[in-house]
C-alpha cells in the first residue's frame, strides 16, 4: 500500500531541508524510512507511532522537538513499520519485529554508541534495546513511557477500549476528523485549535485504519518487564503528571525497575509537550544536562568563565552532585543538608560564575564537566 501524497505546505526551511531521509530493509523485507539532522553526539529517537518524517517538519506540535533536539545532538529518527514514509503493507507489529527494525536502522547508520530517547509507544522498544545491547547505549531517556507489562482489562475498561478500536476502524480514514478528534484531545488537551487540526490530519496521513488498530492491539500485549532490571545505562524518566495517554503510574513503575533511574515529573496534561508551556522548558533543560557528558567531546572549547571568587568546598560538592544528575533533594540527603541550603549554595555558585536564568544550572554543570572551574 502506498503512502498518501503530501499536500502543498510551507516552503522548506533551512532545518528541514538539511535532514537526510534514507531507507533500509528490516529482516522481513519491510522498508524503513529514517533521517538525520542536527549536530553533536548521536541521539536515536524511538518515537511514538504517529509520525511522518516530512510532515512533522511543518508541525506546530512537533517542530520544537526537532529543532531543539537538533541543537543538542545529531538526531536519528524514523517512521515505524506501517507508518509515515515506511512501508504500510505490514502484518507484524510485535515488539520483536519493532526491535529488529531499530537494529536494522542502527546498522545502516553505522553508529556504534549513542543515547536513546524512547517516546510514548517507542519507549518499549528503547528499553528492550537498552537491555539487549548495553554496550551500545550511553544514556537512556524515556518520555511518556509505557510500563512494559501487558494490559489487563476489567469488563468496563475492555468495553471502553473496544469503543476506541471501533472509532479507529470506522473514522480513521474519513475526511471529517470527528472520530480522530477524540484521540487528539487525549494526546494534547491544552492545544490550540490549529494544533488540534494538525494532529487530526497527522493521524490520517501517518497510517491506515487497519494499521492503527492492529499496532494499538500489539502494543497493549507487550511484556518486557523482566528486561528492565537488565538496563545498565544511566536513565531519566520524564512524565507529564496529567497525561491520560500514558499515566504517571507507568513512569513510577519503570523508574523503580531500572537501577538508578531518576523520575522527573512535568507539570502538564499533554502527552506531547507544547512549545509554549513551562514543562517543555523543563524537559529540554533536563535532557540537555543529562546529555552533557556525551556532548563534551563534540563541543568547542568555550571561553573560561570569570569567577568573582573561588567556589567553596561545599559549593564544589553541590555542583559535583548536580553534574551527576541528582536533584536538589538527593543532593541534600547525600550531604546532610536542607533543600533550602542546597538552593542557597546553587544561587551562590551562579552568582560567582555570572550566570542567571533557567539555563544557569546547565551552564554551571557544563563548566564543571569541562574542567573550567578547576
Amino acid at each position: 500500500m502506498a503512502t498518501p501524497r503530501l499536500s502543498a505546505g510551507p516552503r522548506p526551511s533551512a532545518t528541514d531541508s538539511a535532514q537526510e531521509v534514507r531507507f533500509c530493509r528490516a529482516t522481513d523485507g519491510v522498508r524503513l524510512a529514517y533521517e538525520t539532522h542536527g549536530s553533536g553526539p548521536p541521539l536515536v529517537v524511538v518515537s511514538c507511532w504517529l509520525s511522518h518524517l516530512q510532515h512533522d517538519w511543518q508541525s506546530p506540535v512537533w517542530r520544537h522537538f526537532l529543532d531543539q533536539l537538533g541543537d543538542l545532538a545529531t538526531v536519528i529518527r524514523y517512521d515505524e513499520r506501517g507508518f509515515g514514509m515506511s512501508d504500510w503493507n505490514v502484518d507484524d507489529f510485535s515488539i520483536e519485529a519493532r526491535l529488529g527494525d531499530l537494529e536494522a536502522i542502527l546498522a545502516a547508520t553505522g553508529f556504534e554508541r549513542f543515547a536513546l530517547l524512547g517516546m510514548s509507544g517507542g519507549s518499549a522498544v528503547a528499553m528492550a534495546y537498552a537491555a539487549a545491547h548495553p554496550r551500545q547505549v550511553s544514556r537512556l531517556i524515556l518520555y511518556g513511557t509505557v510500563c512494559g507489562i501487558p494490559v489487563e482489562w476489567s469488563p468496563d475498561d475492555l468495553a471502553e477500549e473496544e469503543t476506541y478500536r471501533s472509532m479507529i476502524r470506522v473514522g480513521w480514514a474519513r475526511e471529517d476528523p470527528e472520530f480522530r478528534r477524540v484521540f487528539t484531545r487525549r494526546f494534547i488537551p491544552d492545544a490550540t485549535e490549529e494544533q488540534m487540526r494538525w494532529f487530526d490530519d497527522l493521524q490520517r496521513m501517518s497510517t491506515s485504519a487497519a494499521n492503527a488498530a492492529n499496532s494499538r492491539i500489539a502494543r497493549q500485549q507487550i511484556d518486557i518487564d523482566d528486561d528492565l532490571p537488565q538496563i545498565t545505562a544511566p536513565t531519566i524518566v520524564l512524565q507529564a503528571i496529567g497525561d491520560r495517554s500514558t499515566t504517571f503510574d507507568n513512569a513510577v513503575r519503570v523508574s523503580a525497575r531500572i537501577a538508578g533511574a531518576r523520575l522527573i515529573p512535568l507539570e502538564s496534561r499533554n502527552h506531547i509537550l507544547l512549545a509554549d508551556e513551562p514543562a517543555w522548558g523543563v524537559f529540554i533543560n533536563e535532557v540537555s544536562t543529562f546529555l552533557e557528558p556525551d556532548r563534551r567531546p563534540f563541543s568547542p572549547r568555550t571561553p573560561e568563565l570569570e569567577m568573582t571568587e573561588p567556589l567553596s568546598t561545599r559549593e564544589v560538592d553541590v555542583l559535583r552532585l548536580a553534574a551527576e544528575g541528582k536533584t536538589n533533594e538527593q543532593i541534600a540527603t547525600e550531604l546532610t543538608l536542607s533543600v533550602r541550603t542546597v538552593e542557597r549554595h546553587l544561587s551562590n555558585i551562579y552568582a560567582k560564575l555570572g550566570l542567571g536564568g533557567r539555563a544557569a544550572r546547565a551552564a554551571a554543570v557544563a563548566a564543571h564537566l569541562r574542567g573550567q572551574l578547576a
